[in-house]
């Protein structure tokens, strides 16, 4: 994928949000490898939480950090599935302004390259709200590498040609 060298580099603040009710910080794989991966990218870890698979609790994360404006994008890594404890995507659903709907089907694009059909059972999806970006990913490992490596790292590049949403964050609340 294209990077122009000759644009700037513009490090985007970061939260990662995990959503588990049976890990801590010590057991967090999927949030553990966004961090690392997020700041090896020259990227700034704004905040990261544990939350657990609570809709009404998630919803209130996400809104407090929409509303930080330390934080530009939120990936939550969990709760993406079919399960009745699944509930990230209505949560990002609830907070949303716009959806992006293109992510959740290149993810599985991407993913089926990984897993084969077992995609599908992923509800992976993306939003603006309040000129935040979200990304809700699922909760294993792989498939955040897969949405990092193929997806986020180029879109979080402000050299990525030819767009990226880095360049779209000035315009997020026009009206």
């Amino acid at each position: 994928m294209p990077i122009d060298e000759s644009r700037p580099f513009l490090p985007v603040r970061i939260a990662v949000l995990t959503v588990s009710d049976t890990r801590g910080l010590a057991e967090d794989r999927s949030g553990n490898t966004l961090v690392e991966r997020l700041e090896k990218a020259g990227h700034i870890l704004a905040a990261r939480h544990i939350e657990r698979d609570d809709k009404a609790a998630i919803v209130a994360r996400l809104h407090a950090w929409i509303d930080d404006p330390q934080v530009d994008v939120i990936l939550t890594t969990g709760g993406t599935g079919v399960t009745g404890r699944d509930v990230t995507p209505e949560a990002v659903q609830q907070v949303q302004d716009k959806e992006i709907p293109g992510f959740g089907e290149l993810f599985r694009w991407l993913s089926f390259q990984t897993i084969g059909t077992s995609t599908i059972q992923s509800r992976a999806t993306a939003c603006v709200a309040r000129g935040t970006y979200i990304f809700a990913l699922p909760g294993s490992t792989g498939a955040v590498k897969d949405a990092w490596d193929g997806i986020l790292a180029s879109q979080l590049d402000s050299r990525f040609r030819p767009c990226n949403f880095v360049e779209l964050m000035p315009r997020l609340n026009e009206r």
